[in-house]
């Protein structure tokens, strides 16, 4: 396996409508000088990827309730995840990140804000949006 610098890590549950953008922008996310994981709603179960590769770079993706237009996303620095005690769907992100921190130089964390969380395997068109604007980036 060829070891890769910079990793994304998609986070989300694709049967809860907006909640799965981070899965789909991991899958859609194309550059041979990255690793991009769907990591699903676990990503803590894709870690020995990292430690694998020892990356310099890990980018972290899901939604966050931020009080924001539906679509909008921010760059959350790792010390503010700890105050808005957000999870990865079964472990606080502040948990996941304390362990990723011993394994890369840099974490980049992405909120994307959601339109709607509810069962639906269909994604808001505004957070569609978003997430080209991020493959980009």
């Amino acid at each position: 396996m060829n070891l890769k610098s910079y990793i994304l890590m998609g986070i989300g549950n694709t049967l809860r409508g907006d909640d799965g953008i981070g899965s789909i922008i991991a899958r859609n996310f194309k550059d041979r000088h990255w690793l991009s994981l769907d990591c699903g709603v676990a990503p803590e179960n894709f870690t020995s990827l990292i430690k694998k590769n020892r990356p310099t770079l890990v980018v972290l993706i899901d939604v966050v309730e931020m009080d924001l237009e539906p679509g909008e996303f921010r760059i959350i620095s790792p010390n503010r995840i700890n105050t808005m005690h957000l999870t990865t769907h079964n472990i606080p992100l502040s948990f996941l990140i304390s362990y990723l921190e011993k394994l890369t130089r840099e974490i980049i964390f992405i909120g994307i804000q959601p339109k709607i969380i509810d069962y639906s395997a269909s994604i808001s068109p505004e957070i569609l949006e978003s997430s080209l604007k991020i493959i980009k980036i």
